[in-house]
């Protein structure tokens, strides 16, 4: 769940991008997993889907490596795009599903937030084409 205000925009990265509707400090919590609003989903789940469903499941969400669940933000938070220089970082708890991530650096209220998807995300070669 995104701890700060945010809007969706036009990305230059990639289609639709997640930008700070205010300023954002270096340290600032960004996002959360809230269990009961941000969704998990089996692999099996996501199998026994139509094919449109899976599509758009597997579009808007990350695998978490560890459990192999897919992860969905019920939020704009699916819309964070990828950048090799990320402004903002994910903070893994031991022993948990999620941690949450923190802006690495002070953003500026308009600009996009980004991560990188090849921390988090086991399958990001689907979504960075490698």
């Amino acid at each position: 769940m995104l701890m700060v205000k945010t809007r969706l925009g036009q990305s230059l990265i990639e289609g639709t991008g997640l930008f700070a509707a205010e300023p954002i400090k270096a340290g600032t919590v960004t996002w959360r997993f809230v269990p009961g609003f941000d969704q998990l989903f089996s692999a099996e789940q996501i199998a026994a889907l139509p094919d449109v469903a899976r599509e758009a499941i597997e579009t808007y969400t990350y695998v978490h490596e560890a459990s192999g669940h897919y992860v969905y933000c019920l939020d704009n938070a699916r819309f964070m795009n990828h950048a090799d220089d990320p402004n903002t970082a994910g903070v893994h708890v031991d022993g948990a599903i999620e941690g949450y991530d923190v802006a690495t650096r002070d953003i500026a209220e308009g600009e996009e937030l980004t991560c990188d998807y090849r921390v988090f995300d086991a399958g990001y070669q689907r979504k960075l084409g490698g």
